[in-house]
């Protein structure tokens, strides 16, 4: 394992927190970070490999193919970004761009652009992480795994960790409170029959398999979910027939509303509720110390 104690390492893993644009190692209004990407190596196509620390284990196939069209009709417009294999001469390591190095086999392709970059284990893991997360291509299981290996395997904190991936520390806990979830469940998330909030539900439950298996079946929303963990009044399910997942009980949210309050509450990382009143409504967000409302101060400020 590389030494990740260097001197300059706070500085490194700030940079990976500010995003894509940071990768390449320069900030985005440094002209001379794009004449990079421009400047890239061409590298045969066979002496790349996919990485050992990408989070990712599942990619769409209709996304995958659409991709494909696009790369033959335009090329790759964004470089990978590789790390010389350490053990392999004439090999690279992907840290980014795995959907791209695939589409780019499928598509006939003999070269690839590459950017390469001298990265410890933590640092690949890290980026492929951010990577992953803002383009919202992890299921929150594959989310969860990869903040478990770096706390586990690199001796990250929460908060540490939280700095490092550009999420907050609650938001960070509450995905990794999925994988005290049975397999069971886990596969249920893992193939989109529950979302995150569902799952965050259910982790109260003395039986979450069964319960699990309910929700699917009666097709629940997340809020009506909640209803059911809390022993309320019978939760109904989706009208017989029904268009949009609406559910029959006026009382609770339209499944539309509450798989929004999920985003935003991911995205910010805090409780988030969006309240209809007739043709507008209003939005709370909920936090529990002044540090959690400074920082939705400093994202909505633009900083």
């Amino acid at each position: 394992m590389e030494d990740t104690k260097r001197s300059d390492g706070g500085a490194r893993r700030a940079s990976l927190g500010r995003g894509l644009s940071a990768l390449f190692g320069e900030a985005a209004e440094d002209y001379s970070a794009l004449d990079k990407v421009r400047q890239s190596k061409q590298v045969p196509i066979e002496f790349i490999h996919p990485g050992k620390y990408q989070p990712r284990r599942t990619f769409d196939d209709e996304a995958l193919q659409g991709l494909v069209e696009s790369i033959r009709d335009k090329g790759i417009l964004q470089p990978l970004l590789v790390r010389r294999d350490p053990e392999t001469t004439n090999s690279y390591e992907l840290i980014a761009g795995e959907r791209r190095w695939r589409a780019a086999q499928i598509a006939g392709l003999h070269e690839v652009p590459v950017v390469i970059r001298e990265l410890s284990d933590r640092e690949a893991l890290e980026i492929a992480l951010i990577e992953n997360i803002q383009r919202q291509d992890l299921t929150p299981l594959e989310e969860a795994e990869g903040y478990k290996r770096l706390m586990e395997e690199f001796e990250h904190t929460q908060e540490d960790l939280a700095r490092s991936v550009g999420k907050s520390r609650s938001h960070v806990a509450n995905m990794m409170r999925l994988l005290a979830l049975p397999d069971p469940v886990k596969g249920m998330v893992q193939e989109g029959a529950l979302s995150a909030g569902h799952a965050r539900a259910l982790l109260t439950s003395s039986d979450p398999v069964s319960v699990a298996r309910e929700v699917v079946k009666r097709g629940l929303n997340v809020r009506q979910t909640e209803d059911l963990m809390r022993g309320s009044a019978p939760v109904k399910a989706k009208k017989a027939g029904g268009r949009g997942g609406a559910a029959t009980d006026p009382t609770l949210k339209d499944v539309d509303l509450v798989n929004l309050e999920e985003e935003i509450s991911a995205r910010i990382g805090l409780k988030v509720a969006i309240t209809p009143q007739g043709k507008g409504g209003s939005i709370t967000i909920h936090y529990q110390t002044l540090d959690q409302l400074d920082d939705v101060l400093r994202r909505l400020g633009g900083e």
